[in-house]
């Protein structure tokens, strides 16, 4: 695989795992998606560059796959706690970078923590195709679907942002894309000036079309 951009390993071809997978492909990223089960591997092999049959809790199975060179690993593993825990486990003991793991309850997501997990996410909470935005833009800190094909989302001020004000980043012109509000010091400013300066920690509030939010989103994505 080309390390022109991030590449993603994606275990468990569940709803859960195979939604962020698709999202992440339709994005342009390069996938490789990883089951035990050969049916689920087949459904999505159209959709991701890579899609294997493997079993996740087998050390020398992942590291054949190198997938220590991922830049992020995603454990969506279904019901089988055991498995996961065993996953992960594994995946940090090979170096894996960083490793997001779908957790089932609370006492589940407590023990990936522990053993290293960097994200623990839990399906209710987190749908597969919020954690696909925050994958490609950690500033995303919410991500809320007005319809299919408008979107609110919360943008964390990146580096490239700040110190700049909002007419002179004039995103309505550059992106169509309005912002309604800036959120600083946890106070919402619906008038924030348009001579303000951003600063560390200021969030913008945006609403858009869902195909120019992706564009802001991947201009502004940072390491």
């Amino acid at each position: 695989m080309a390390k022109n951009k991030k590449q993603y390993a994606i275990i468990g071809m569940g709803r859960f795992g195979s939604s962020v997978a698709k999202f992440l492909c339709d994005m342009g990223y390069e996938v490789l998606a990883i089951d035990d089960n050969a049916e689920r591997v087949q459904d999505v092999v159209n959709i991701v560059t890579h899609a294997v049959s493997a079993d996740s809790t087998d050390e020398e199975a992942m590291r054949a796959l190198g997938i220590r060179n991922f830049d992020v690993v995603v454990v969506a593993i279904g019901e089988d706690i055991q498995a996961s825990i065993l996953t992960t486990l594994i995946l940090k003991d090979l170096g894996v970078q960083k490793i997001i793991v779908k957790a089932q309850n609370e006492l589940h997501g407590k023990v990936l923590n522990k053993i290293g997990a960097d994200k623990v996410v839990f399906p209710e909470r987190d749908m597969g195709l919020r954690v696909a935005h925050n994958l490609i833009s950690p500033n995303i800190m919410e991500h809320i679907d007005l319809s299919h094909d408008y979107s609110i989302v919360e943008l964390a001020a990146p580096t490239a942002m700040r110190g700049k004000n909002l007419r002179e980043l004039d995103i309505r012109a550059e992106y169509q894309c309005n912002v309604m509000a800036v959120k600083r010091n946890d106070q919402m400013n619906i008038s924030f000036p348009s001579d303000e300066p951003l600063l560390k920690g200021d969030i913008l509030v945006i609403v858009g079309r869902n195909e120019q939010l992706t564009r802001l989103e991947q201009a502004y994505a940072e390491p």
